[in-house]
């Protein structure tokens, strides 16, 4: 792809975790509403519980998270009985022992917890929770310093899913990002963890840090699939420092221009493939055995705020701050920074701050903007006829027709499908069937 071309499809847009996305979320929705909305949902239908850990040891410049550095402990065991007070408020508004499929602990750096207050969450979770026999319970861990006795407290409470942030293996990357993190690391760390019986092992990489280069790229990807994970994540750095002040301190002028970004992704993802793993939508590579390799081939695949995932759960319940939900009449987000957060639930109110409810037009947008992040296709008269619309897309469709030009998509009658060119611009394709796009492209990341 030539130059000019790959600059003009440079734009940004939502990575549609969600649809509509955060940035439309309001004070509409807030925990009376919550409220509303848990005491509604199906009584036999499972839950999916996100718990979010805002701390860490040290600040990584590149991240995009919302954390915050601590030097003691004493915050961080205040803030986990403030969220074990919420768990049990959230498990008042609904019915005894309902079922939960999937866990996942993120961060921050849940893996910072000590053993005591990992054992009294899972406590707690499975006293208030059915846990699923088969629930994949998952948590994000810092390979840094990483100790047995954390692992097996993790194990212990049936944590068998790993998620370790990789990113890239060159020293002097490291350094312009403050992640100092030796592969001997990430060695070790997988060795505790699968001597601990947590086999599931998640890997995220990415490309556009500042130095980085292919032949870094290269050496990340082999390095990465030496540990033998399930799956890795290629995701984009998102340079917003409007957003987050600390990427100020990340050099810009180190960072790689578009045209060597995406040379960095397309490198990556050959070296994948060809190392055995299958390309899961935008920036997932699974191996073909893996859950989420079946789900794509059985169509239930999904996007949700940790990407892509094979969780069979339609309800995601958040915990804590800043974390969010999504429930059948929408969108929940909790108060961002702690101490709001806390007063809330001391008070013994759902801390939910801002929200979104959606409509049928929202649910079909969002059936749509799915299937095409999930299966880089989507049949338009199929999904309107399944939600009982008659929209008949002509206005996107004539909006794709530069993307059909360029050989990036491929359109049929309302049918549509994303060739393989046109993989790594799926999420500007998608934003066209997005009519809450806002206008303001800081809040958004790069599409290339």
């Amino acid at each position: 792809m030539d130059a000019q071309t790959l600059a003009s499809l440079d734009r940004r847009v939502p990575r549609y975790t969600s649809y509509p996305t955060a940035p439309h979320f309001g004070p509409s929705v807030d925990g009376a509403r919550y409220a509303g909305w848990l005491a509604a949902l199906p009584g036999d239908a499972p839950l999916s519980l996100y718990l979010h850990i805002p701390f860490c040891d040290s600040l990584c410049w590149f991240c995009g998270c919302n954390t915050s550095v601590v030097n003691r402990y004493a915050p961080v065991a205040a803030y986990l009985e403030d969220l074990r007070a919420e768990i049990g408020l959230v498990a008042d508004h609904l019915d005894d022992g309902r079922k939960v499929a999937h866990v996942h602990f993120g961060g921050g750096s849940p893996s910072m917890l000590e053993a005591g207050d990992i054992a009294a969450i899972g406590a707690l979770l499975k006293q208030r929770f059915s846990i699923a026999d088969d629930a994949e319970i998952a948590v994000e861990f810092d390979p840094r310093g990483l100790s047995p006795e954390t692992v097996a407290a993790f194990a212990a409470i049936g944590v068998n899913r790993a998620s370790l942030g990789l990113q890239d293996i060159n020293p002097q990357v490291q350094q312009a990002i403050n992640r100092l993190q030796p592969p001997e690391s990430n060695i070790r760390a997988v060795a505790m963890l699968r001597e601990a019986g947590v086999d599931a092992l998640n890997l995220d990489l990415i490309y556009g840090l500042p130095y980085q280069d292919e032949a870094g790229i290269a050496a990340t990807v082999d390095h990465a699939c030496s540990l033998e994970p399930d799956r890795i994540a290629l995701f984009g750095y998102a340079h917003v420092p409007g957003m987050k002040r600390h990427q100020l301190l990340i050099p810009e002028e180190a960072l790689p221009d578009t045209a060597a970004r995406f040379a960095q992704a397309g490198l990556a993802a050959e070296r994948l493939m060809a190392a055995g793993y299958r390309r899961i939508g935008l920036d997932h590579f699974v191996r073909p055995g893996d859950a989420m390799a079946r789900a794509a081939d059985l169509g239930t695949l999904r996007r949700n705020f940790q990407g892509y995932s094979a969780d069979p759960a339609a309800t995601l319940i958040g915990l804590g701050a800043s974390a969010i939900g999504a429930l059948p009449q929408g969108y929940v987000q909790n108060a961002s920074d702690v101490p709001t957060w806390r007063k809330a639930v001391r008070e013994g109110r759902l801390p939910v701050a801002r929200g979104i409810a959606i409509d049928d037009d929202d649910r079909l947008r969002r059936a749509v903007i799915d299937s095409l992040m999930c299966f880089l296709e989507v049949d338009l008269e199929a999904l309107g006829r399944r939600h009982g619309s008659a929209e008949d897309f002509e206005r996107e469709l004539a909006r794709l027709e530069p993307y059909r030009a360029m050989g990036l998509i491929e359109i049929n009658g309302a049918q549509v499908r994303v060739v393989e060119p046109g993989r790594p611009f799926v999420r500007l394709i998608a934003a066209v069937f997005d009519v809450r796009l806002d206008a303001a492209p800081a809040r958004h990341s790069r599409a290339v």
